[in-house]
């Protein structure tokens, strides 16, 4: 009894209290709990950016590194690269490595086959994975999840588990040393790229109203004509990312070509003349080496760096046009939300 009593005088004591207390109304006491929580919030946000910032920077500083590092040993003299007090900045200028570089390449008749091959390859690419993505965002078909299943898990296979039948295969056919390789499966989706392009389309053309359509077929458009007239062009954000990204891996793909073109020097593509120079100018320096003490071996790292910048220096160029345009279909292709 004496325990209820003391509950009834507490709780009778915290109404009086609370009677007592002047009424604040709602907009009040939303401002009050503002005022008294703004400065941890406020804290926590800057603690969490901070952070951020720092993440983020170290990840774009492992990446950014090694490019800042061709650019600044590529215009470095002989002297600067036995200097250990230079590091970043060359005393002068040298663009002598550029000129050694470019003629070591072979420059402009290799950049002609590396812009055609990786044009052509990307066409192919682009049409196949763009119709075969709509079928399977519009269409339904018997096997369809099974089919859709194998392009996702062909994603998932690199192409050197597949280098021996393929060559094997290629072999038989008598494709080999010519770009037949590199281009003809381009034009049936094949591999990791056409697995992803396929994605990327599907996921496209998923988002899209069905009106359009309804609207092309009432007016007599068959299933290809109003893909070619209609979703294609409507698709041109996801294209671009699909071009994009197709130029830069058929660019930079050195494997396949250094296997399918062993024996055809002439139909090497720019990137596969690297190791050949890298080799080349190795040999200069070891025959120099007998004479210099080993100082001259990093003498022609210099040239190794100005070839590597000439070979991505296309792709940067590109890039520097299409930026905006590319990273608008990143978003609109959805595959930020995935």
């Amino acid at each position: 009894m004496a325990k209820s009593a003391d509950k009834v005088a507490a709780k009778a004591a915290r109404k009086a209290k609370k009677a007592s207390q002047p009424k604040v109304s709602p907009i009040k006491s939303l401002q009050i709990y503002l005022q008294n929580n703004t400065g941890k919030k406020l804290a926590k946000k800057v603690v969490i950016a901070i952070i951020l910032y720092l993440v983020l920077f170290d990840l774009a500083f492992v990446f950014i590194y090694p490019f800042l590092t061709m650019i600044s040993d590529a215009f470095k003299t002989d002297s600067d690269l036995i200097n250990s007090t230079v590091k970043w900045i060359p005393t002068q200028l040298y663009f002598t490595n550029f000129k050694v570089a470019f003629s070591e390449l072979n420059y402009l008749k290799f950049l002609k086959n590396s812009v055609l091959e990786a044009l052509i390859a990307t066409v192919g690419h682009t049409l196949v994975c763009s119709f075969v993505g709509y079928g399977f965002a519009r269409y339904n078909f018997k096997g369809k999840g099974v089919l859709f299943m194998g392009v996702i898990l062909s994603m998932l296979v690199p192409v050197q588990v597949l280098v021996i039948p393929l060559y094997i295969t290629f072999s038989n056919w008598h494709w080999l040393n010519s770009w037949l390789p590199l281009l003809v499966p381009c034009f049936f989706g094949f591999g990791l790229r056409g697995g992803f392009y396929v994605f990327l389309f599907r996921q496209f053309f998923m988002s899209l109203p069905w009106e359009m359509e309804e609207a092309a077929r009432i007016d007599g458009c068959g299933p290809i004509k109003t893909f070619l007239k209609i979703m294609l062009p409507m698709s041109r954000s996801s294209v671009l990312v699909a071009v994009v990204l197709s130029v830069v891996w058929h660019w930079n793909d050195y494997f396949e070509p250094n296997i399918y073109l062993s024996l055809s020097p002439g139909l090497q593509l720019l990137p596969s003349k690297l190791p050949g120079m890298y080799e080349q100018l190795a040999q200069v320096a070891g025959e120099a080496d007998e004479v210099a003490g080993g100082a001259s071996i990093v003498i022609n790292q210099a040239n190794c760096m100005a070839a590597t910048f000439l070979v991505i220096l296309p792709l940067l160029i590109a890039y520097m046009f299409v930026q905006k345009q590319f990273m608008e279909g990143v978003e609109r292709s959805g595959l930020t939300g995935m």
